[in-house]
């Protein structure tokens, strides 16, 4: 850890998305602004999407009593853009994507400064706690669904156990290394730190989650909300499975096995009437095996999650878990209907293309720079 006086501290550089965060972007900027700068000095890049509600007023009201805030414009209004703008615009040598719905504690970003140095790794990032967005039973539900290794496995940077991982969310990295992969891939609206972490871990470089610092993530507030935000996830990872292959792994496609195994179980259920009758109940052995395993394992999660939230009503989780694997396996089931040839990729049927170079980031970069970058929207 750097003394203080003794060195110019390395800045780091925040890029916070927004798109109608008024609810509680101020807790976010509070959790950033109030970092302890031990081993680091802070930037924060809101990069703005066209709220509609009062994100902007917030947002401007902080730029103008704090110099650390800048406001910039998402035009295009897609997060790998104001991912990118964000590096083009950077004064910081490390960077770190962080999210509205997302609160700091105060020690986050020296330490994991500390912890990316000390462990050699490319990115680094701390642990990610799971908090209900609301005091309702929809937002607790959501919550502790979304935060346990049941509901989104023990892989996602919700559950991650400290130690080198996959990817890791909100991670500090060096400035250069995501400008050295040709910055964000544009065409991806999720799932941009998957790819961009597989890239890295490509090029040798490692991902490390410690559990000396954390973060607070609220979920959706209602299960509808989670369900949907499950939905689109299934979605696009057949989008990005046809993109970059490498970024996804077997565990993305759990869910729509699992779906799969379901319609089929169905189908053979279905075709009971026309069986003999002594037989016609043993055609729905499959579905109720399948329905009856998972709901068994979900009570077995929502049992651990009350007797640590001292909370019954976490009972009510197991057909909250089945929403959250019928949903994300759904999601993917319409993406493989929509591009048959990412299913072909998973199988190893077909390789897919060689994507072309990016049009260099790199280029675009020194012609925003050349020309001066883009004006901050203090005003």
């Amino acid at each position: 850890m750097l003394a203080s006086g003794t060195k110019t501290r390395p800045l780091i550089s925040i890029f916070l998305p927004t798109l109608n965060e008024g609810h509680g972007i101020h807790r976010c900027l509070d959790s950033l602004l109030s970092q302890d700068g031990v081993s680091c000095e802070i930037e924060v890049l809101a990069i703005d999407g066209g709220s509609k509600d009062n994100t902007l007023e917030i947002l401007r009201a902080y730029a103008s009593r704090d110099a650390r805030v800048r406001i910039f414009a998402n035009e295009r209004r897609r997060t790998p853009f104001a991912y990118n703008l964000g590096l083009r615009e950077a004064r910081g040598e490390y960077v770190c994507i962080f999210g509205g719905h997302t609160m700091a504690s105060p020690d986050y970003f020296s330490t994991c400064l500390d912890e990316l140095i000390a462990r050699g790794a490319g990115s680094c990032g701390g642990r990610v706690v799971s908090i209900p967005a609301a005091d309702t039973l929809q937002a607790r539900l959501a919550s502790w669904a979304a935060g346990h290794s049941f509901g989104s496995s023990s892989k996602s940077f919700r559950t991650y156990s400290e130690g080198y991982v996959d990817s890791v969310n909100y991670g500090v990295m060096r400035r250069e290394l995501p400008l050295a992969m040709g910055g964000y891939d544009e065409e991806l609206l999720r799932n941009q730190d998957n790819d961009m972490n597989h890239k890295l871990r490509t090029h040798g470089h490692s991902m490390y989650c410690t559990w000396k610092t954390q973060c607070y993530y609220w979920t959706k507030s209602t299960l509808g909300g989670l369900f949907e935000y499950m939905r689109a996830n299934g979605y696009w990872n057949v989008i990005s499975l046809k993109i970059n292959p490498g970024s996804m792994a077997a565990r993305h496609f759990i869910p729509f096995v699992f779906v799969a195994c379901l319609i089929a179980s169905s189908l053979l259920a279905a075709s009971g009437a026309f069986l003999p009758a002594p037989n016609k109940w043993v055609a729905f052995a499959p579905l109720i095996a399948a329905l009856g395993a998972h709901l068994f394992v979900g009570l077995l999660a929502a049992l651990e999650i009350a007797r640590r939230e001292r909370s019954f009503a976490a009972l009510l989780l197991p057909p909250v878990f089945l929403g959250i694997h019928l949903a994300y396996g759904f999601g993917t089931l319409s993406g493989f209907f929509r591009y048959p040839e990412s299913l072909q990729y998973a199988l190893g049927v077909r390789k897919p293309s060689p994507k072309p170079p990016a049009i260099s980031f790199v280029e675009q970069l020194k012609t925003a720079n050349a020309a001066g970058g883009q004006d901050a929207l203090q005003g």
